[in-house]
């Protein structure tokens, strides 16, 4: 089996308006706990929308919603609604369209394609200019669906081959906190 055979959009909030017409069929809108609902979801018709609340962070910290692996299991719920239907066109959001959208569509491509892992995470690099896919995200997936490691060896794959191309990232990276997902 290869990747699946549905069309797949990232974006952050801002560009959700210009998605609108594109016949996106499955949104995934992936937020932080206190953001509100994005008004422009309202301009999507007759989609599967499923709305995930937690924090873009790597470890849990005071005062913000990590991840958790009942998270990633609705992102996998939703997946499997998603892989039922082939033709469909999924558009994954997360507040910029960064971190936790690129993880999502990185698990949903490869949820029921195991043995291609890497090729899920590389196809990121087709799918948004910019990505660092969130660790922890990847972290529950690469459990939940009992994949023993690769799809984290995907996230670093995807991750060198994003550097090779971007290596000032390496220091935005750094700057961010989060210098420790930098492969070696």
């Amino acid at each position: 089996m290869s990747l699946p055979a549905f069309k797949v959009t990232i974006c952050g909030i801002p560009e959700l308006p210009q998605h609108c017409a594109t016949n996106v069929s499955h949104v995934l809108s992936i937020i932080d706990t206190h953001e509100p609902r994005p008004p422009a979801l309202d301009g999507f018709s007759r989609i599967e929308h499923e709305l995930i609340r937690f924090d873009d962070v790597v470890a849990e910290y005071p005062g913000f919603e990590a991840c958790t692996q009942q998270h990633i299991e609705k992102v996998l719920a939703f997946g499997e609604r998603l892989h039922a239907k082939p033709e469909s066109h999924v558009l994954v959001h997360c507040h910029a369209g960064i971190s936790r959208s690129t993880a999502a569509a990185a698990i949903l491509m490869s949820q029921n394609a195991p043995g291609h892992e890497e090729q899920a995470f590389l196809k990121l690099l087709e799918l948004r200019k910019h990505g660092w896919p969130n660790t922890r995200m990847v972290e529950f997936a690469d459990t939940l669906l009992k994949r023993d490691g690769a799809m984290l060896r995907g996230l670093v794959a995807y991750r060198k081959a994003l550097l090779q191309v971007k290596p000032h990232l390496t220091e935005v990276i750094r700057n961010i906190g989060r210098g420790h997902e930098i492969p070696a």
